[in-house]
């Protein structure tokens, strides 16, 4: 009778250790995401922050979720507001994922962002923009599992009768097949921080 493996994670971790940070974070590089900038109006002024962690929950009826950390800047005054847009991003829009991937900068300054009829700031030129309402909230480590009621959703999947692309982040770089192209601004670093908020 032989004996069984010995369970890991494949990064030295077995059942009852603590998994590494980085290690978990380099694992999670793995599954390749959509950009989203999330983005709304408190008392008149925009606010907004990039992040990956968006899905949509359910059909019926129309429910969307994505994460963010709980301390950020902008999250609350998001949460106040009460409705938000989540802006997808095309894959020629790098320059609006860094300008809201960061956390420095006023994100909205020289930026040609529509009100929709909503009540949620839309940002030029995105793939997607799904307007919603804070539906319920819940606290997940470090991160808020946003719960949004879709009130209405706007596509831009088309430009001159062609097909766009999502923008994807793989592996720390835009697209999938970059393999040895700019590593992105990390989600989970020190400074610029995606889903930050």
């Amino acid at each position: 009778m032989s004996a069984e493996p010995a369970l890991t994670d494949g990064a030295g971790a077995t059942p009852g250790e603590a998994l590494d940070p980085v290690e978990f974070r380099k694992a999670m590089a793995e599954f390749a995401t959509g950009v989203t900038v999330i983005t709304a109006l408190d008392r008149g002024e925009p606010v907004g922050f990039a992040c990956q962690s968006f899905a949509s929950v359910s059909l019926e009826p129309p429910l969307i979720l994505f994460c963010v950390d709980h301390r950020g800047r902008s999250w609350p005054r998001i949460r106040a507001a009460g409705r938000f847009c989540v802006n997808v991003l095309a894959e020629e829009q790098r320059d609006l994922c860094e300008r809201f991937g960061s956390r420095r900068g006023a994100k909205f300054e020289g930026l040609d962002w529509e009100a929709s009829p909503w009540g949620t700031p839309v940002l030029p030129d995105v793939l997607l923009g799904v307007h919603a309402v804070v539906h319920d909230v819940h606290r997940a480590g470090d991160h808020d599992v946003v719960i949004g009621r879709v009130l209405g959703v706007e596509r831009h999947d088309t430009r001159d009768g062609v097909w766009r692309r999502p923008m994807v982040f793989f592996r720390s770089r835009f697209g999938v097949g970059e393999p040895d192209g700019p590593i992105a601004p990390d989600p989970w670093g020190v400074g610029d921080r995606w889903g930050w908020g």
